[in-house]
């Protein structure tokens, strides 16, 4: 008896070629819900054998606490698609959040099982979901941004809010989702009584991070509804100003979607005005980085030098000399020059 395959086993190359040769439109959405999940690896199996079926591609995290998505869906198999979310106790009416722009955003299908949906690493006893933060949509968001005394608090790594934010907004220095909570805490001593507004990409982040401030004594917390992909469908509906500029940076192929004409990013090697994430070329390294069209053009999509000229070096030569960690280029010896942080940025 044949075994279904429940995982990818094509090479990324022909994924990518695959997808590109689609003759169909595909909707990027995501979605998640803080619900308790019996057998997370049961419900990873089931739900990877019925999402591949309808071509479904996307990061979907799953553990005991919940499910967080981001996904791909043919334009024609979308009804098909939230009929089959929907058909889940756990997931029935669960909110569904459209792209800004949609685009090829993935080019396969990934569902892990996890301990946490949003990895915070934080103990049970840090945080009650049935005590978060109330839900703003995007007009009484600006209007609290507008109160005296009001604190945003952006609550993603560092390196997304280069290129997007709220302008009032305060940004952690923090490169990872298990530093953010302390950070933002300690950030926040002797704000307990103030407003606090927190805002991420998709909403999730702040869910668990609003639970963590209550419980640490904070008396007034906001989140907004929704985060910054429902906040830009509102601003464009209703015709409100927007206070978020820039760009919302995302996690697949697409890298940032526009939500104002506004670049605030610079790029990490001339300093020019720019706001494109790319991985290094190198295969040794793949930092992310910004880079602007011309610093792209004279480092072949490379974050240095050495990179570029490690990149370029036969493929055969590559896998000798990445045995010797000494003659390696990767992101352990290039990346505090290559992505600064915040601070050196303000400068």
């Amino acid at each position: 008896m044949n075994k279904d395959i429940l995982y990818n086993k094509k090479d990324r190359k022909i994924l990518k070629k695959e997808l590109a040769a689609e003759s169909f439109n595909r909707i990027t959405c995501s979605f998640y819900r803080y619900v308790a999940i019996e057998n997370p690896s049961l419900s990873r199996d089931t739900l990877y054998k019925e999402w591949n079926q309808l071509q479904i591609f996307g990061r979907v995290y799953i553990s005991h606490e919940g499910i967080n998505a981001q996904v791909s869906c043919p334009e024609h198999k979308w009804n098909s698609f939230i009929k089959n979310i929907n058909s889940y106790d756990a997931f029935k009416g669960i909110p569904v959040k459209r792209a800004v722009r949609d685009g090829r955003s993935f080019y396969k299908l990934v569902i892990k099982v996890k301990k946490e949906i949003v990895a915070y690493k934080i103990s049970d006893e840090d945080y009650d979901m049935g005590s978060v933060g109330s839900h703003l949509n995007a007009q009484e968001f600006n209007d609290r941004l507008e109160k005296e005394n009001a604190i945003a608090v952006d609550m993603r790594n560092y390196y997304e809010s280069e290129v997007g934010k709220f302008e009032e907004a305060i940004i952690p220095d923090v490169d990872t989702s298990r530093e953010l909570l302390p950070a933002v805490k300690k950030m926040l001593n002797g704000h307990e009584s103030d407003p606090i507004l927190l805002y991420c990409t998709g909403g999730i982040r702040c869910e668990k991070a609003s639970s963590y401030l209550i419980k640490n004594g904070f008396k007034n917390v906001s989140q907004l509804n929704g985060g910054i992909i429902q906040y830009a469908h509102e601003v464009q509906e209703k015709g409100i100003r927007s206070k978020f500029r820039g760009k919302n940076f995302v996690f697949d192929e697409r890298m940032g979607e526009s939500i104002t004409d506004d670049v605030i990013g610079k790029c990490h090697q001339c300093n020019a005005p720019a706001d494109s994430h790319i991985d290094c070329g190198n295969d040794a390294c793949h930092i992310l980085f910004i880079q602007c069209k011309k610093c792209n053009t004279t480092y072949d999509g490379c974050c240095s030098k050495e990179c570029k000229e490690f990149a370029s070096l036969p493929i055969e030569e590559q896998r000798v000399l990445r045995k010797d960690p000494q003659k390696v280029v990767s992101k352990s010896r290039y990346s505090s020059k290559i992505k600064p942080k915040l601070r050196e940025l303000r400068n």
